[in-house]
């Protein structure tokens, strides 16, 4: 199946919790969820659904390419969030990352994530070389 690599992208919940950003194993990469929270704390687009959707893709994107992977190789994304009437907002952020790569995808509503201001979490998994 291949080596294990484990991913860190220096969220201080990385280690409290005990996870990794993303996990590559053969050709396969499984992202976390991940929110818009930065490794310094930081929350960008406090209230924004957009922007923070925006941010949490950025940081999935870059996990991505640590391993050799790219948003082209990506094939389900599952989004989380805290209001389905941001679902417009986040579409359009997903939409501007993926294009025509049209992964697999669920959104699901929850009551709330481990700080009040984040409004969406999104985890991906994606297969190296399976680019459109």
């Amino acid at each position: 199946m291949g080596q294990r690599t484990n991913i860190t992208s220096n969220s201080p919940l990385e280690s409290i919790f005990g996870y990794s950003r993303a996990v590559k194993v053969g050709d396969q990469v499984f992202v976390s969820g991940t929110t818009a929270i930065q490794p310094d704390g930081t929350l960008i687009g406090e209230g924004d659904a957009y922007a923070q959707t925006v941010a949490a893709l950025r940081t999935i994107v870059r996990a991505l390419d640590e391993v050799g992977a790219t948003a082209f190789d990506v094939v389900r994304t599952r989004v989380f969030l805290t209001n389905m009437d941001d679902l417009p907002a986040v579409s359009q952020a997903h939409r501007e990352t993926f294009g025509d790569v049209l992964p697999a995808s669920t959104a699901v509503e929850v009551s709330r994530f481990t700080r009040p201001p984040m409004l969406v979490e999104i985890e991906a998994d994606a297969i190296i070389g399976t680019a459109a």
